[in-house]
């Protein structure tokens, strides 16, 4: 090729960029030395204004925090953004294998015709069909999951050929048929509005015939059954259009699950689909997602092989992140559901060390980094039967002229059912995908990071409060799961990888624990102190002040500054700090307690999919930017009853400040109380001004004075006393 020599692509580094992000770094950390000097000169006075330890509670806070920043400035030390060019890609017959793995846990909560839009678009990829597998994990053995497959590969086969024949963009047909206008160039051509017509005709068949099958109420999800794996395929018989195009494979698997079993979750089901796929296709790349994101650009395949196929970097590179994008997302973004700072800041700076964690979806990974030592030549093969389970074919899979013939006129062969019963690579955990990338980057494997203008993938994200806290529940419990086991970032990642990229793992596995503790300090110590008239930070005429008012100035300027250079505004701004903040004291507390138990052996490990299930009422309030506070009493009342604590503060404190006179010393907690009430002034809505559905009830606007009223009581004791 005349292109054979020129790069598929391209880093390119901002290092303005750089330099601001050291230099801020630098004076924000020379303001803490000077706060961490006060205080532990405090701790050495004689004579003390307040208790020693409410002044150490708050000054362990502060550290904790200052540490959580530090570590987190490794995402800033070195951020890079990538181009690529799939135009210089070999021809089809020189690209390599590609499986799709899907997973799906509960046809409820993940509802099957959303499940089998993603399947659509996956098998519509821009990619040689005949080097396309595609597999869907479904561990709720949900018949109507099965169903919908056989249906989905049914309409396949015409909207495979329309998508190829006219350039379509938007694959998923639910997308495609439902935006207002297509993202198609041949409006004004009589054959392809013909075709679009027939087209939507079928989907709209195949809609209603997967919906009615799901309402009447003979499928339903099971706990407890054997193992299911079916290779689909057409057996209707219908006539196909004389376009018809090759399909790539489809397979659906059920693994055995049985209620006294511990299952590994989400990372069981990928175990099985890497064993089974391992002897079906053993294509050498993996494309993993999640059921409710489904491809939009069917290009991400080719992009992806740009850094697969580079021989420079190919034999060190573990995997290519796309980045997770949402379809349902409002303008106001209450929930802060984009994850702006993940995918527009935090894995731009990881791909500048050594790569970007792996994110759960959206990713292209090598099949090879799974396996470890395995694949190496020179071990034995009882050596491999040790480590990888007792199954000949799939040790024999490994190999790398190992040819996958166990199926044969769409049947499997008895060899494959054996191996679903075997353990497999994944870390079981919740947080399976961050610890595999982890592990992964330990055992000296890169990654790296492509954000292209077009979202490669979109889905669904959280639109009410209550699936955003569960979610962030189950989260938080992964990464602390991780902080605190032997492969701590903190301990085990500093002697396998770079310190800058151990300090980004670090951050991300500690910061659920490193949040929730400062926050429940800062909403409640100050303010007692406040409410009691007592100073609690310096004067404000004291030198130690400028360092207090810097250290809080230079933080939220840097977050703003970041806020709107990614695209953002003061509202995004706004939104991101008060989720910071309810998440700290509801789901990142909630995760952190759930680690910790599992850890003493007081809890076991559960996990419940999240919900992508719409609610018109609640759907229709997120638009309007208002809360929804349809949630579970174990989140509200700790919201609740400290923005009663912060109101009491505020107002009781302002007034005796003004009956008093003394601005001067108290001016520090009126400022914090006062940003806290601003900040978070839509929950106060929800307890006293709004009366619709989605407001906080007012029995737990009740339960939360009286708990108010108890720590009022029992914190004037302990700390002020």
């Amino acid at each position: 090729m005349e292109n054979s020599d020129l790069p598929l692509h391209l880093c390119n580094v901002n290092k303005f960029s750089i330099i601001f992000n050291r230099l801020h770094a630098l004076v924000h950390t020379i303001a803490i030395a000077f706060l961490i000097y006060y205080r532990v000169s405090f701790l050495f006075l004689e004579t003390r204004a307040i208790p020693l330890l409410p002044g150490v509670l708050v000054f362990a806070s502060e550290l904790l925090l200052s540490v959580i920043w530090l570590i987190g400035r490794g995402y800033l030390w070195h951020p890079v953004s990538r181009t690529v060019f799939p135009e210089r890609l070999p021809e089809d017959d020189k690209l390599p294998a590609i499986d799709v793995f899907i997973c799906t846990a509960d046809s409820v909560r993940e509802p099957t015709l959303g499940v089998m839009n993603s399947v659509l678009s996956a098998m519509a990829l821009d990619y040689p069909p005949e080097k396309l597998h595609v597999y869907l994990s479904d561990d709720g053995g949900s018949p109507i999951t099965l169903y919908g497959m056989r249906e989905a590969h049914k309409f396949a086969k015409w909207w495979l050929p329309f998508c190829r024949k006219f350039g379509i963009k938007t694959r998923c047909p639910q997308a495609y048929f439902s935006a207002p206008e297509s993202d198609d160039n041949n409006s004004d051509h009589i054959e392809f509005m013909a075709e679009k017509k027939i087209l939507k005709e079928k989907y709209e068949m195949f809609e209603e015939t997967v919906m009615r099958a799901g309402e009447d109420g003979e499928f339903g999800d099971s706990r407890d059954h054997p193992t299911d794996i079916e290779i689909i395929e057409d057996i209707s018989g219908e006539t196909m259009p004389e376009d018809h195009v090759n399909m790539p494979l489809l397979v659906y698997v059920s693994r055995e699950k049985r209620p006294d079993h511990l299952h590994h979750f989400k990372a069981g089901a990928l175990n099985v689909l890497l064993r089974v796929s391992g002897v079906i296709s053993n294509s050498p790349y993996i494309l993993g997602l999640d059921c409710d994101m489904y491809c939009n650009d069917p290009t991400s395949a080719r992009q992806a092989m740009c850094f697969h196929l580079d021989p420079k970097i190919s034999s060190t590179l573990a995997y290519v992140q796309f980045p997770q994008k949402f379809y349902n997302i409002s303008r106001h973004d209450i929930y802060d559901s984009q994850f702006r700072s993940a995918y527009k800041t935090m894995w731009h700076g990881m791909d500048g060390l050594r790569g970007p964690v792996l994110s759960g979806t959206g990713y292209y990974i090598k099949r090879e980094s799974f396996y470890g030592n395995c694949t190496q030549k020179g071990i034995g093969f009882e050596e491999l039967r040790n480590s990888l389970g007792s199954s000949n074919v799939f040790i024999k899979s490994l190999q790398e002229n190992y040819k996958h013939d166990n199926v044969n006129d769409g049947k499997l062969s008895n060899a494959l059912l054996q191996e679903t019963k075997v353990v497999g690579f994944l870390y079981p955990t919740v947080a399976e995908d961050f610890f595999t990338g982890y592990i992964l980057h330990c055992k000296g494997w890169k990654s790296t990071f492509l954000n292209p203008p077009r979202p490669q993938f979109l889905g669904t994200s959280a639109t009410n409060l209550n699936d955003l806290l569960v979610q962030g529940t189950r989260w938080g419990t992964g990464l602390i799961d991780v902080a605190i086991c032997r492969f701590s970032p903190l301990f085990y990642g500093p002697l396998r990888m770079s310190f800058l990229q151990s300090m980004c793992y670090a951050e991300l596995s500690l910061f659920p624990l490193f949040y929730c503790f400062p926050l429940w300090c800062f909403a409640t110590i100050p303010q007692l102190y406040l409410l009691h008239g007592i100073p609690f930070y310096p004067e404000f005429s004291s030198s130690f002040f400028k360092i207090f008012s810097f250290i809080f100035m230079s933080a939220i300027a840097k977050h703003l500054q970041e806020v709107l250079v990614t695209g953002g505004s003061i509202e995004t701004w706004r939104n991101e700090q008060r989720i910071w903040m309810i998440k700290s004291v509801t789901c990142h507390t909630f995760g952190s307690l759930d680690a910790i138990l599992k850890l003493l052996g007081l809890r076991k490990a559960s996990f419940v999919p999240s919900n992508k299930v719409m609610d018109n009422e609640q759907v229709k309030r997120y638009e309007m930017g208002q809360l929804d506070f349809q949630t579970s009493a174990m989140f509200l009342i700790p919201m609740a009853t400290l923005m009663i604590l912060d109101i009491a503060a505020l107002f009781g404190g302002v007034a005796r400040i003004i009956a008093v006179g003394n601005w001067d010393k108290m001016f520090v907690q009126v400022v914090l109380s006062f940003y806290i009430f601003i900040i978070n002034f839509a929950i106060v809505e929800g307890m006293l001004i709004r009366k619709d559905k989605g407001r906080i009830p007012p029995s737990i606007t009740v339960i939360s004075v009286l708990f108010f009223i108890v720590f009022l009581f029992l914190g004037s004791v302990i700390l002020l006393y």
